[in-house]
């Protein structure tokens, strides 16, 4: 069975650069597939169940900690791994982001190798 990751950003410069990123990654069988805010993030969520998702927090409509809580807490889809990356950097923030249930908490600008090796981890690929 493939890997998805689902990339939501209002940004499209920044969904395009982290889809640039990570598009190795579908050497791996790994699909990589795209929301422009909350609700069509928990939409596609819903629809196509990610292995993982990267998830801005500031959107419109929903925002990325509505989204994850709604994942995690109300929807139970603990398999749903959800990497917040973000450019609140704040503690207030990152305290938030694990209080709703994300696995991980990335800011923006981030490392591209960084990312590269969470969404592999959170995937249970092995490092190339």
């Amino acid at each position: 069975m493939n890997k998805k990751i689902l990339i939501v950003d209002d940004e499209p410069h920044l969904r395009m650069l982290i889809q640039q990123t990570l598009e190795d990654l579908e050497c791996d069988g790994v699909e990589l597939f795209t929301a422009t805010n909350g609700e069509e993030a928990l939409e596609s969520i819903r629809a196509e169940e990610p292995n993982l998702v990267l998830l801005d927090v500031m959107m419109p409509k929903m925002n990325g900690f509505d989204v994850c809580h709604a994942v995690k807490k109300e929807m139970g889809w603990n398999h749903v791994r959800i990497i917040l990356l973000t450019a609140k950097g704040q503690e207030f923030d990152r305290n938030r982001g694990l209080e709703v249930g994300a696995d991980l908490y990335m800011t923006k600008p981030f490392d591209p190798d960084a990312l590269i090796a969470n969404a592999r981890e959170a995937l249970g690929l092995a490092a190339s």
